[in-house]
């Protein structure tokens, strides 16, 4: 499948056909493709839960009940469900993990160069947590980075996905005790096989067309 292919034929499944279960390697891969996600000075401020048994998107579903009841059973037929969820904070021990890791990783050639990292990912965390006070977005579009990537390799290698931003955020984050661990949960992606009860496959894709969207200069 070409990269055109994979757009043309992604859409947003509405139904998956329960007790089908994803190849392993797949599943491996779309995790290599989150865990490489980019991310504003590689702050990483991202972890994700990954529920692959029924107890576990069981766990998740309690998150979809009264307004979000429609995509509880996109969670519990899937054979997949990934929580993309943020860290509550970029403290200093994560700053410093990562920090260590691009170490470890070989990305410096001296003590300057690892300064100079730490000193620019330090400025911009404290542009956006004490002058534009938004430090919770800014993590969120990373993990909006993260989400289109993993959308675009799933549509790659040919499997089914449903994004949800419709979930009870709070139930979610109690249901599997993130806020325990200082994270909270942003956005749910179903992966599997739809079901022949999956209206939106057989509806043309609609985008507005390229001269409204694009220019040129």
């Amino acid at each position: 499948m070409t990269l055109d292919d994979a757009v043309i034929a992604r859409h947003t499944v509405k139904a998956f056909e329960p007790g089908k279960t994803l190849p392993q390697d797949k599943i491996d891969t779309l995790l290599n493709v989150l865990q490489n996600s980019p991310s504003s000075v590689n702050s990483q401020p991202w972890h994700f839960v990954v529920a692959s048994t029924p107890e576990g998107r069981a766990a998740m579903a309690k998150s979809a009940t009264a307004a979000f009841i429609y995509n509880e059973p996109k969670i519990v037929n899937a054979s997949h469900v990934i929580a993309l969820c943020i860290r509550s904070d970029l403290d200093e021990q994560h700053l410093q993990n990562v920090l260590e890791q691009e170490q470890k990783d070989g990305r410096f050639k001296d003590e300057a160069a690892k300064a100079g990292q730490d000193k620019g990912r330090r400025s911009y965390v404290a542009i956006h947590r004490y002058e534009q006070r938004d430090l919770p977005q800014w993590m969120e579009k990373q993990v909006y980075l993260a989400l289109g990537g993993l959308l675009l390799g799933a549509a790659m290698l040919g499997i089914d996905a449903t994004p949800m931003e419709g979930f009870d955020q709070r139930e979610l984050d109690l249901a599997l005790g993130l806020r325990e661990k200082g994270l909270t949960s942003v956005v749910l992606v179903s992966l599997g096989v739809r079901s022949d009860n999956d209206f939106n496959a057989a509806l043309p894709k609609s985008r507005l067309p390229r001269d409204e969207i694009f220019t040129f200069i």
